[in-house]
C-alpha cells in the first residue's frame, strides 16, 4: 500500500496539504457507498455513466480537546445512461447504504443525498 502523507487538521496546527485522519474517514464512508451502489447497479443492469461526491462531516469538539463525529452527509451525484433507470437509480441508493461496511461500523448517523440525472441521448 503506498503512504498517504497524513497531518493533523489545520486547526489543530496540522498540515493542510495533508489528509486527515476525519478526511480519510469521510473518504471511505463516500468510496464504500459508491462501490456498494455500483454493485446493486450493476446487478439491476442500471448502467451508470458518472458518480461524483461531495461528503461532509459534523463533528463536535469535547471539553478536554477530543471530540467525535456526529453525523455524516454524502451527496453523490449519479448520471444514468437511460431515463428508465432513473427511478431504480434513485431507490438503489438506499440498497447500497445498507450494504456499505464503513457506514454499518460507525457509530454516528451516515445520511445520503443523492441526486440522479440522465445521460445526454439517454
Amino acid at each position: 500500500m503506498p503512504p498517504i502523507p497524513g497531518s493533523s487538521d489545520p486547526a489543530f496546527r496540522g498540515d493542510p496539504a495533508r489528509w486527515n485522519p476525519e478526511q480519510l474517514l469521510l473518504a471511505a464512508l463516500s468510496q464504500c457507498h459508491m462501490l456498494s451502489y455500483l454493485h446493486v447497479c450493476t446487478v439491476a443492469e442500471v448502467v451508470v455513466t458518472s458518480y461524483t461526491d461531495r461528503a461532509e462531516g459534523t463533528m463536535e469538539e469535547t471539553a478536554d480537546g477530543g471530540g467525535h463525529f456526529t453525523r455524516a452527509l454524502l451527496r453523490p451525484r449519479v448520471e444514468v445512461a437511460s431515463a428508465a433507470m432513473l427511478d431504480a437509480a434513485v431507490k438503489l441508493h438506499a440498497d447500497a447504504h445498507r450494504l456499505c461496511f464503513i457506514a454499518n461500523s460507525v457509530g454516528f448517523p451516515v445520511h445520503h443525498e443523492a441526486e440522479v440525472t440522465v445521460a445526454a441521448g439517454g
